[in-house]
């Protein structure tokens, strides 16, 4: 009585196909190959926006350094004033420039976490394979199963 069979022949899920272990096991690696990409992918993508702002904080600690140096050498107040202009003038084209990076680096986050999501957990599309077509002609049994069914009540119910 005992079923040696690795084939699980019951009631059919569309989401769970007859799969044996070893089909399983390689549909697992491959899953956690693509989450592993996407995760590689996802960390590049913080790792770039991480440089950007360390040399924007750079440039700013450079700017700071240079305003200070100009303010301490100037002589007279039009030439602080003029001073202070300069660098109110180049600091709101960095914060423009900052506006800038943080709604492109935020745009990229967020295709990024699409394209993870509504691709399963991965990023490329992935091609049919064996098991996802046999998945894909098991659900076809099931919608077929369920139509005659219907059908089968609606004799039923009527006789």
């Amino acid at each position: 009585m005992a079923n040696t069979e690795t084939h699980h022949r019951g009631t059919e899920n569309p989401l769970l196909p007859n799969l044996t272990l070893s089909e399983f096991a390689a549909l697992g690696k491959k899953s956690m190959e693509e989450f592993a990409k996407a995760q590689s992918d996802m960390l590049s993508a913080m790792q770039d926006a991480h440089r950007h702002w360390l040399d924007r904080m750079q440039s700013e600690a450079k700017l700071a350094s240079e305003f200070t140096r100009s303010v301490a050498s100037c002589r007279s107040i039009p030439e602080a004033v003029a001073v202070c202009q300069e660098w109110t003038g180049r600091r709101l084209e960095m914060m423009a420039d900052d506006s800038k990076h943080l709604v492109t680096d935020s745009r990229r986050m967020m295709e990024r976490s699409a394209r993870f999501l509504s691709d399963g957990l991965f990023f490329e599309r992935r091609s049919e394979t064996s098991t996802e077509a046999e998945a894909a002609r098991g659900a076809g049994r099931v919608r077929e199963k369920m139509r005659s069914g219907d059908r089968s009540d609606s004799q039923e119910a009527a006789t």
